[in-house]
């Protein structure tokens, strides 16, 4: 059970695996009044709010990054990584705060991931949810599909994403949105990492692979998904 190497390869120096800068990421702790992938979310709020938990990830490689990061800031005492399918992950108490941040696949879409959270939850604790979400109409299947979506569908546009949480029982109570400088950042580091990899692993079996998409992702990120040129980009 682990992530396909391309996604430890494409993400392999990120510790915020989703366009969230840390200025983001610290701006959520605060507005949650706290006053998994490599760790990062839990491991400050550790240190900066004093919470402790447990990061639930399917990867082997991220999961020894998030056990090296709450170790480099004075944390592991507070907080523990597991490697496991999120998908059916249940925690053995209720907790105040449940999370899933840009991937809610593991309950095949955002209201079974939602159902799955609620199984973790104490009563009256929050649940935190990452969706992507289109800035404005799809025009067709191409740029939905350009955009890393099967099908126009797979998102909503954000009054209508808001609106769900409404019809699957849940009050919305803070949001705190990925700008277009936060996914130029999390897009861009991706392709350094590819070419730093294939500059170290020209022989290595997934070279092809790598090469493909360091050639067409960056044209496809910036025709289909920046703001200033896609009919159908989306966003955190």
């Amino acid at each position: 059970m682990d992530l396909p190497r391309i996604f430890t390869i494409r993400e392999s120096n990120h510790r915020i695996h989703n366009p969230f800068t840390p200025g983001k990421l610290a701006a959520l702790g605060q507005a949650l009044r706290l006053a998994s992938g490599s760790g990062e979310m839990l491991c400050t709020w550790a240190r900066d709010h004093q919470v402790t938990g447990t990061g639930v990830d399917i990867s082997t490689v991220f999961t020894e990054q998030a056990r090296a990061r709450a170790a480099e800031l004075g944390v592991a005492d507070r907080v523990t990584f597991a490697h496991d399918d999120a998908s059916g992950y249940v925690a053995d108490e209720p907790v105040d705060l449940v999370a899933c941040i840009g991937a809610t696949w593991i309950g095949g879409g955002l209201p079974g991931t939602v159902e799955l959270l609620s199984s973790s939850l104490r009563p009256g604790g929050l649940m935190l949810v990452g969706e992507p979400y289109w800035r404005r109409e799809v025009p067709d299947q191409q740029t939905a599909r350009a955009c890393l979506a099967q099908d126009a569908e797979d998102f909503l546009l954000l009054p209508e994403l808001v609106e769900q949480f409404g019809d699957l029982g849940y009050d919305v109570v803070e949001m705190v949105l990925a700008d277009q400088d936060s996914w130029d950042r999390y897009q861009a580091a991706q392709w350094l990492n590819l070419r730093r990899w294939l500059d170290d692993n020209p022989d290595d079996e997934l070279a092809a692979t790598v090469r493909a998409e360091l050639t067409t992702e960056p044209v496809r990120y910036t025709r289909y998904q920046r703001a200033s040129t896609s009919a159908g980009e989306f966003s955190h």
